[in-house]
């Protein structure tokens, strides 16, 4: 069982019925300060590297109940671990103490405060972006790097006869029916944070809900917003003259 035990990358600790080591993994030493000569000791003897002093208090409870405890944890240094404390059952389904497993989290945990960070900062585009637009006499769409529609000023709804609701994120070939499906406009904005590029110009035309052929042109050029230089697209569109 140990040689098993050793051979699993996750510290295991298991206590007796008085909370006392029994025995444990040597990836065990990764969390807490034990030694060979700490088998017997009581768990609350050993400090462990972790922010976290309720160890003995959720041992002693799962011992009571039989139910199992599970907290994600912080170690000193910032590595994150996810606990698990279980009774141990004998081969002849007898109590003989709790084990306590300790699987590492922290790729997990940096991916969710990443994805946290970039949400922020999309949301904050989105704000800084809103206040711009509002004030245009042009239609004016945001789209992030997938063309997909992050915010509308009241010019585009109006103009278009359009809301919010069926606007807000949609890819833009989608809108109306998929009147915006331009092959050409498509492949053009596609390039625009990739290369860099812009449009000035781009003479499109665009069939109303009246059956009327409205001629446009559409400007768009790449932004860039927040702490992660959010990437976004701002296309402008007006009648054609």
């Amino acid at each position: 069982m140990k040689n098993l035990l050793d051979s699993i990358d996750i510290p295991t600790i298991f206590l007796d019925n008085n909370l006392c080591i029994k025995r444990f993994t040597f990836h065990a030493t990764q969390v807490m300060n034990l030694i060979a000569s700490d088998v017997g000791r009581p768990i609350d003897h050993l400090a462990t590297k972790f922010k976290y002093d309720r160890l003995l208090e959720d041992a002693t409870e799962v011992l009571r109940t039989l139910a199992h405890k599970e907290a994600e944890l912080q170690t000193n240094d910032g590595l994150w671990y996810y606990m698990r404390i279980l009774p141990y059952r004998t081969t002849g389904n007898v109590i003989d103490g709790v084990v306590i497993t300790f699987s590492d989290i922290n790729t997990l945990k940096t991916m969710h405060e990443e994805l946290i960070g970039v949400h922020g900062d999309v949301e904050a585009a989105r704000e800084f972006a809103d206040n711009i637009i509002d004030t245009v006499g042009d239609a004016l769409l945001i789209l992030d790097k997938n063309l997909r529609i992050v915010s509308a000023n009241r010019s585009f709804y109006a103009i278009f006869k359009t809301a919010k609701e069926v606007t807000v994120g949609r890819y833009i070939y989608d809108l109306d029916h998929k009147k915006w499906d331009i092959a050409r406009l498509k492949d053009l904005l596609e390039q625009i944070i990739p290369s860099q590029k812009h449009l000035e110009d781009y003479a499109i035309e665009y069939t109303d809900a009246g059956a009327e052929t409205i001629r446009l042109l559409v400007n768009a050029r790449r932004m860039v917003h927040g702490k992660k230089e959010t990437e976004l697209i701002l296309l402008a569109i007006r009648a054609r003259q």
